[in-house]
């Protein structure tokens, strides 16, 4: 059994005031399911030094662990059962631990109060779902009205080798001696590294209030806790809002080399930046890594040519093995976007003008038979493939590494995907490559599929 704690603290920063029915809401263990998010959300941000991206076995390995909200005079406090130990130190929880904590109470309560269920929020058009993303990040204080243009969001795998970790590390160094910020998904890996250079780079340009970004959803969270570099979190209600998160508030994104979950925020973006009402938007896009990546961004680079044709490179730059370049033409990027924003009187903290069509907005729920029902075929518009590439990846990610899909693969068996022919050999090509270089799961996990390929039906 893992060494555990129970004590009582209070929010840090982000939410110490409840209102009695708010509480009560989050103490229900029958009803709304309020108190089972709060849980899993709350374990992920304690469980911080396990190195496991299984979120069924961090909740397995702490099936007795509560979190309970205790309404107060002077304030709310926090009840916690049997949390991990390692976020304490001398029986005093960490501060940044507490900080994460707080934003997710904060956000499992604003979603659940003000979005959910809401009339001024039509979750099934284009424009509520976009107002329920600024809202979230606008309540998150994730929105800097006074800043100029400065927040790289950075892709890429949880599971890469240490070669490419240190690679991440310093790209995020040369962006942060050019005072860009960072914004990832927050959790290890290619989330980390770059946080972590850029975060040596402020100390050494003396630069106050850099900003280390991390967006999550309680999906991926437990497999993915977040890095103890993140000083701001979000937390989304789910993937879509999430990645519309990612390249709302970003103004150029880097990607690094990673597995499904990296190819499948590529596919969203260039899906998006592919629509002809985004062809005139400056957005830069850099895919980047060490040497040894070249192979994996050659056959990322393939496999989009093929599916979504070889216009699509126009949207990209993959720059090998070289982090000055990459932070140069950054740089140079978001200095395009800075201008393009002040002549169009554009917000240059949320990204107002890009189209996201709905079919990257409505939210895929990865079951056997969403799954195996994927329109995943070359004779449809483009953009609508990589909305459907976009779901096969997001599902399978769920088969990795969510406790949902980790639960529906265990009892039904593997999601089976159908792909016209050329296309089933070159998706398979590409996810084979991601388990023979170990991008699937953390190093010293086995990877067993969750996913077989079959013609069409």
């Amino acid at each position: 059994m893992p060494e555990t704690l129970s004590t009582i603290v209070s929010p840090e920063g982000s939410l110490e005031v409840l209102s009695q029915s708010e509480v009560n809401r989050l103490r229900d263990t029958s009803g709304s399911g309020l108190h089972d998010l709060l849980r899993r959300c709350a374990l992920a941000i304690l469980n911080c030094d396990t190195p496991t991206d299984d979120g069924l076995a961090v909740m397995q390995a702490y099936h007795d662990f509560d979190i309970e909200v205790l309404q107060q005079d002077r304030g709310i406090r926090l009840k916690l059962s049997n949390a991990p130990a390692c976020a304490f130190v001398d029986g005093r929880m960490i501060r940044g631990i507490r900080e994460q904590l707080s934003s997710v109470l904060r956000d499992i309560v604003y979603v659940y109060n003000e979005i959910q269920n809401n009339p001024r929020f039509d979750l099934d058009t284009n424009e509520g779902a976009t107002n329920a993303v600024f809202h979230i990040l606008r309540n998150a204080s994730a929105l800097r009205t006074a800043h100029e243009p400065s927040m790289v969001v950075c892709w890429g795998g949880h599971s890469i080798s240490r070669e490419e970790y240190d690679y991440t590390k310093a790209v995020g160094y040369h962006l942060g001696l050019r005072e860009l910020d960072i914004c990832t998904g927050c959790g290890p890996g290619a989330m980390k590294g770059p946080m972590k250079g850029a975060n040596l780079a402020h100390a050494k340009q003396r630069r106050r209030g850099g900003r280390y970004l991390g967006i999550s959803e309680p999906g991926i969270i437990a497999a993915e806790s977040p890095n103890p570099i993140v000083n701001e979190l979000v937390i989304m209600p789910d993937i879509e809002k999430r990645l519309e998160a990612f390249v709302r508030v970003g103004h150029g994104i880097v990607v690094f080399p990673g597995g499904v979950g990296t190819a499948e925020e590529i596919l969203y973006l260039l899906g998006i930046l592919m629509h002809p009402d985004n062809r005139d938007i400056p957005f830069p896009v850099i895919l980047t890594g060490p040497a040894s990546a070249s192979d994996y961004f050659q056959r990322i680079d393939e496999f989009l040519c093929y599916t979504l044709g070889e216009s699509v490179r126009r949207h990209y730059r993959i720059i090998v093995d070289d982090p000055v370049s990459v932070a140069r033409e950054m740089r140079h990027g978001i200095d395009d976007v800075a201008e393009f924003r002040r002549n169009q009187n554009d917000a240059f903290y949320f990204n107002w003008r890009l189209n996201i069509e709905r079919g990257f907005q409505q939210t895929f729920e990865p079951t056997h038979q969403a799954m195996a029902g994927l329109a995943l075929h070359r004779d449809q518009p483009r953009h609508e493939l990589a909305a459907n590439l976009r779901r096969a990846f997001s599902g399978i990610v769920a088969g990795n590494v969510k406790e949902p899909g980790v639960r529906a693969i265990a009892e039904h068996g593997p999601f089976r995907l159908h792909a016209e022919p050329e296309l089933m050999e070159r998706l398979d090509a590409l996810l084979t490559s991601f388990v023979a270089q170990g991008r699937m799961k953390l190093p010293g996990s086995e990877y067993v599929p969750c996913y077989t390929l079959a013609a069409p039906r």
